[in-house]
């Protein structure tokens, strides 16, 4: 069985058909530009002619579902987008217009949870009942998957640990609060903290570099990184209780987070002596996103 995805992302639309059985390994794969200043009914458009390519090139004719993972959540209660850095695409009823101009069912998961899909199905958390897929770049997100299958949750939110408070963090968030878990953790928010001690303007490879040198300064902002991981991951550990961890974006791929000083960082907070949890590198990259959107089209 074939199954086909698309990852709508605020640069390029990628699409991918993979074989159900084998579905790391595309059978075709397509991009085209997303040009969201062009607007709304231009992306849904271009939506529709990536997978007008994705036929040509396949010399097939399009499954009655199609899985779509989007940079923001569908609100359940109104078939509408929020949240998403794609602006244009926020309160349109987005799996419904893409239903119409593609002619098939579209089932719609923010791109978090699309790399926790599919890192727990085919990647770093095979095999594991629970998983939690954490994105650390930009910004800060997540998704679960519990025995095979996305949490969306009531409100569309589930796994959005990156809106959590902090403690004693006040910088304000563009969703309208302070001190949430994304403030701190993103890859500016550290660039900002270390711009703050050092008065030094530096990209966070720059700071890990210098740590890895033994540079104070910069060591300091990556034992804080380390510490306040621990304190926000132990908050989704208490709760959720995961089997794996995957931790994806540009901050995800740092060293010192694979460290067993990260660890003791989360037991220092975990209603439990030990953390058994398993910290996992992802393993499929950038193409997490739309295996994990094609995923979506599973029966």
């Amino acid at each position: 069985m074939h199954l086909w995805g698309i990852d709508l992302g605020g640069t390029k639309i990628e699409a991918v058909i993979v074989d159900s059985d084998d579905a790391a390994d595309p059978v075709v794969r397509q991009r085209i530009a997303t040009e969201s200043d062009r607007g709304y009914e231009h992306i849904v458009g271009q939506t529709g002619r990536l997978i007008e390519r994705l036929e040509a090139a396949s010399n097939t004719a399009r499954p009655a579902v199609i899985g779509c993972g989007t940079p923001g959540a569908l609100e359940p209660a109104t078939g509408t987008m929020k949240n998403c850095n794609t602006v244009a695409l926020n309160g349109r009823r987005l799996g419904a217009d893409l239903a119409a101009t593609l002619g098939a069912e579209v089932r719609i998961a923010n791109d978090a949870n699309c790399f926790a899909l599919a890192e727990a199905t085919l990647g770093a958390a095979r095999g594991r009942p629970v998983v939690m897929g954490l994105i650390l770049g930009t910004g800060v997100g997540g998704g679960i998957v519990a025995h095979g299958r996305v949490l969306e949750g009531l409100h569309g939110i589930a796994g959005e640990w990156g809106h959590n408070p902090m403690r004693d963090e006040d910088t304000p968030c563009y969703c309208g609060r302070r001190g949430c878990v994304e403030t701190v953790l993103a890859g500016p928010a550290l660039e900002r903290f270390h711009r703050a001690r050092t008065g030094t303007t530096l990209a966070l490879p720059e700071i890990v570099a210098r740590a890895r040198d033994g540079e104070p300064a910069a060591l300091g902002t990556i034992n804080r990184l380390r510490d306040k991981l621990g304190e926000a991951l132990a908050a989704v550990i208490n709760i959720l209780d995961p089997h794996a961890v995957v931790i994806g974006g540009g901050v995800g791929n740092l060293d010192a987070l694979y460290h067993p000083e990260t660890r003791k960082a989360v037991e220092r907070h975990l209603f439990n002596p030990e953390l058994r949890t398993e910290l996992l590198r992802p393993s499929l990259g950038d193409s997490a996103g739309v295996f994990g959107a094609a995923l979506l089209a599973r029966p």
